[in-house]
């Protein structure tokens, strides 16, 4: 496996889509949707704030892990100070296109104190090989002269990410809310 961490790239959009959807899970997909048949709409709805430059899921955002010129995992990472800035295109998109309404707000996944690792996923085919860790050591390594700690949400019954977290160094620091979940929220310090 010879892989190659580099920057996104807008031709990624549709890899970062679908990692964002697997990241997130099919119930928070279908919730989106609506309806089994409106599930392709959200992928299409990530790829264009994936191609998009003012978006958190943005590829400017993003790290990929290349094998030859096959996407074989990415994670996105920004400023959580940014968050509502970069979070805009998202609600403005989900009301437009999904029809999804987040103008009551949606609860905080990072805070201004921390670089946040939205993202992080690696596709089926090179699952088990460490490009998990790979792609986290990238994202710290890029923000290492932000001075902040880099944060993360993870699932409590997500053992073998929890595990993977803690192995890296991370440290639970509390809990936050996640699409009407309670996550474990860790932290690193760089």
């Amino acid at each position: 496996m010879d892989i190659k961490i580099v920057p996104g790239r807008p031709c990624d959009a549709s890899a970062i889509s679908q990692a964002i959807c697997m990241a997130v899970g099919d119930e928070i997909v279908n919730s989106f949707a609506g309806s089994p048949e409106r599930v392709p709409l959200v992928y299409d709805v990530f790829a264009e704030l994936a191609a998009r430059t003012d978006s958190q899921y943005s590829y400017l955002n993003t790290l990929v892990a290349l094998d030859g010129d096959k996407v074989a995992g990415l994670i996105i990472s920004y400023d959580g100070a940014r968050l509502y800035d970069l979070r805009k295109a998202f609600i403005e998109t989900a009301a437009t296109r999904l029809g999804v309404d987040f103008t009551d707000g949606l609860p905080d996944e990072t805070d201004p104190g921390e670089i946040y690792l939205d993202t992080l996923a690696v596709f089926p085919g090179w699952r088990g090989r460490g490009l998990a860790g790979q792609l986290i050591a990238a994202a710290v390594e890029q923000h290492k002269d932000a001075g902040k700690p880099i944060g993360l949400l993870v699932d409590p019954p997500n053992k073998r990410a929890h595990d993977l977290y803690l192995k890296l160094g991370f440290r639970y620091v509390g809990d936050r809310p996640f699409a009407g979940v309670m996550m474990y929220h860790m932290q690193i310090k760089p």
